[in-house]
This record gives structure tokens, C-alpha cells and sequence, in this order.
């Protein structure tokens, strides 16, 4: 009968020794502490160290056996588990399949997301046959650029009955662009940061006890300096493009941050292009009922001399846009913890932003002014050369450069 003391004393031997221990050293280590505590000690060592029994009873066979360790290597050549999608080739594509499409309604397969839980994906990869465990699951999801979606704050009002619908839509003219080779690019605003000494979400490795000191107070005050990102995604190239605004967020402000996408990213990236798709919120300075951000993107295309077709998310659905997924929540990953203390930290901040997947993202200040309140006439907004589609025109719309008159 193993006391308490002993498995304490056990477990607390364990604990200082294994961090320093390779995998060899470490199954003796417990090997031998199986036998000083006689009777039922590898089922204890197993629960304290976390190794299969096994693996202690082929320690403990070394030991008695007399058997060394191997020089140069800690396995024999050739040891090791073999990585799952190597055991299983099919296992890779299947779960690529299944997460593709995305859930709840959400059919934007470009848009590489997915709500699904990791125990649903096990359950719906063993029906296809797969026997792979959470872990590996979420490991493979990482690697194909997936990340954990919370469910907070994805409701954002009454759904509308074609929700759906305009989903499939959207996703219809992405997949034509991007299979014609045309950009297709996701916009949005991100949250105003305060720029100063001010407490940022998130921890970061520091010295312990050494925490970085920022400003007590961080309440809302006009007077205090902030930072307006709006961000452009490019989903065939996965680059991101960030203006870092200083006045206000007006659709000049959004559409001139499109404009210098196009001029420092967009087309280098797509030197052949004919015509580009913006999938964008329902709201904000991009909303489709903002009469200015129909003004101002008539004169991009006119700029670009490219027809602009416009695809907006439905109402309450703003987190289900792509860049949310695929760039901001990557820069607020790389700057958590940190105090955003000046404009050029933040661009500074967001431009060293990177993924596994390969994502580069580029960021420069914006210090115009952007007054809001900007009135647009009927006549104005007449002369935008607006086409709507056949199917909700005013989410989805096509502007078209204007023809110059001759003199």
C-alpha cells in the first residue's frame, strides 16, 4: 500500500526532474521511482508523470536488464509516432472539405472560417471513417490557417429572412472573381484604439513582478488622441493593408484607404485585373446606405478605370466578415498587453503582424481630415454610374467608370 507521503514525495521528485530530463532519462527516472514505491507504483507514476504504463514497465525492464542508453540518439532510427495525416492521406482533404463551406448559414466558402466545435468536427470526421482525436483536429486546423471563434457578440439584431441567401450570393460572385483571376478584397473598420500610456487587453511574457505601468484612468474623453484602423484583405494573396486614421471614420476615409491599397499592394498584386469585388459590412462608414461611400467609390473607379462591384454582408452579421477573422484579430493578437503609446507604434505594431499562413500586412498614418456630416444631393447621388444586381441591388451593386466628355 503506496502512503500519501510517498506519492507526494514522489510526484514533487518528478516535477524538479523532468524539464531537464530527454524522453529516455525521463521513462527511467520514473522507472525507478516505480520501484522504490513497490506494489502499484508504475500505475502511480503513470498518473503522476503522465506516461503510459507501458512506456514505465519498458523503463523498468531497462533497468533490470542492464540495457543502455543508444549514443548519439535518444531513438532508434526510424522511432517515433508517424504525424496523423501520414498514417491517414485522406484525412487532411476530408476535414478541409467539412469546414470549408462554414455553419450556421454561412455558405462563403472564400471566407475561411468556421464555427464548428472541435468535438463536432471528431464526430463528423469519424463518420467518415477517421479515428483522430481533438487535439490533432485542432493542430490540423491551425495549420490550414483556421483560428478559435468565440460566439460572443455574433448576433446583432434581428436576422433577416434573406440572410442566407445574400451569403450563397456573395459567395457566388467571390468564387467567379476569384476563378477568373480578379480581386476579390474584404473592408472594414476596426476598433478605435486610445494612442497613449493606456492599459491594453491581453497579457504578455515580462519579468515577473515587472508588469509594464500604464495610466490609472483610460475613461472616454474627447481631448485624448485616437486611432481609426480601417483595413483592406486581400483573400487570393493574403496581405492586408491598414490605415491608421487620425480624424474621423467617413466612407473618404474608408474609400481613400482602398485607394492606397490599390496604389501600394492592389496592383502589383494584380497586374491583369479588370475589375475588382469588395465584400464589406452592412453599416458603418461603408454601409449600403451611406450616399457618400457611393460618391467616393464612383471616383475610385473612375481613378482605376475598373468597374467595382459591391457585395455587402447582411444586416447583423459584421463579425462574419472575413477580415475580422483573417487580419484584425491577428494584430490584436501581436499588439495584446502592449500600450498602444503612439501613432507609430500602432502602424509599427500592425505591420509586424504575421501568420503560419503567411500573412503580410502593410500599415501607414492617414493624417487627413475627414469631416462628418457630409450632405449628398439627389442629384449627386443620381449621377453615380450604379448598377444594381437582379437580386437585393442595394447590397449588391456595380459602380462603373464614368466615359469622359470630348470637348
Amino acid at each position: 500500500m503506496i502512503r500519501a507521503g510517498q506519492m507526494r514525495a514522489a510526484r514533487d521528485r518528478y516535477r524538479q526532474m523532468a524539464p531537464v530530463l530527454d524522453e529516455q532519462s525521463r521513462r527511467r527516472f520514473a522507472a525507478m521511482e516505480a520501484l522504490s514505491l513497490g506494489h502499484g507504483g508504475v500505475s502511480a507514476m503513470s498518473r503522476i508523470s503522465g506516461l503510459a504504463r507501458s512506456t514505465i514497465n519498458r523503463g523498468v525492464s531497462d533497468i533490470r536488464g542492464g540495457v543502455s542508453a543508444p549514443q548519439g540518439r535518444i531513438r532508434k532510427p526510424g522511432g517515433g509516432r508517424k504525424r496523423k495525416i501520414a498514417q491517414d492521406p485522406t484525412l487532411l482533404s476530408d476535414l478541409r472539405t467539412l469546414v470549408a463551406p462554414g455553419t450556421r448559414g454561412d455558405p462563403m466558402r472564400p471566407l475561411l472560417w468556421t464555427s464548428l466545435s472541435l468535438h463536432r468536427l471528431v464526430d463528423e470526421l469519424a463518420k467518415k471513417g477517421h479515428k483522430v482525436s481533438a487535439t490533432v483536429v485542432g493542430e490540423l486546423l491551425h495549420g490550414l490557417g483556421y483560428s478559435l471563434q468565440a460566439n460572443s457578440k455574433t448576433k446583432e439584431g434581428g436576422q433577416h429572412i434573406d440572410r442566407d441567401a445574400q451569403f450563397r450570393y456573395l459567395n457566388d460572385q467571390a468564387a467567379a472573381f476569384l476563378a477568373a483571376d480578379e480581386p476579390v478584397i474584404s473592408v472594414d473598420t476596426k476598433k478605435k484604439e486610445l494612442v497613449g500610456n493606456f492599459k491594453n487587453n491581453g497579457r504578455e511574457w515580462r519579468p515577473s513582478g515587472r508588469p509594464q505601468l500604464v495610466n490609472v484612468h483610460d475613461f472616454i474623453d474627447p481631448k485624448l488622441s485616437r486611432a481609426v484602423p480601417y483595413g483592406v484583405y486581400d483573400i487570393t494573396n493574403n496581405a492586408g493593408w491598414v490605415s491608421v486614421g487620425t480624424d474621423h471614420d467617413t466612407a473618404s476615409f474608408a474609400v481613400h484607404a482602398i485607394r492606397c491599397w490599390w496604389r501600394t499592394m492592389g496592383k502589383k498584386r494584380h497586374p491583369g485585373a479588370t475589375k475588382l469585388l469588395i465584400s464589406a459590412d452592412g453599416g458603418g462608414s461603408n454601409g449600403y446606405r451611406v450616399r457618400l461611400w457611393k460618391i467616393e467609390l464612383q471616383k475610385l473607379a473612375d481613378a482605376l478605370k475598373l468597374p467595382i462591384t459591391v457585395c455587402h454582408l447582411p444586416p447583423g452579421t459584421s463579425k462574419w466578415n472575413k477580415i475580422e477573422h483573417r487580419l484584425f484579430s491577428f494584430i490584436s493578437i501581436n499588439w495584446r498587453g502592449k500600450p498602444l503609446l503612439s501613432y507609430r507604434t500602432i502602424v509599427q505594431l500592425i505591420a509586424a503582424t504575421t501568420t503560419d499562413a503567411g500573412l503580410k500586412v502593410r500599415a501607414e498614418i492617414d493624417e487627413n481630415k475627414y469631416p462628418k456630416g457630409v450632405k449628398i444631393s439627389d442629384a449627386e447621388l443620381a449621377a453615380v454610374n450604379l448598377t444594381p444586381h437582379a437580386f437585393h441591388g442595394d447590397w449588391n451593386y456595380t459602380i462603373a467608370p464614368r466615359r469622359r466628355k470630348k470637348n
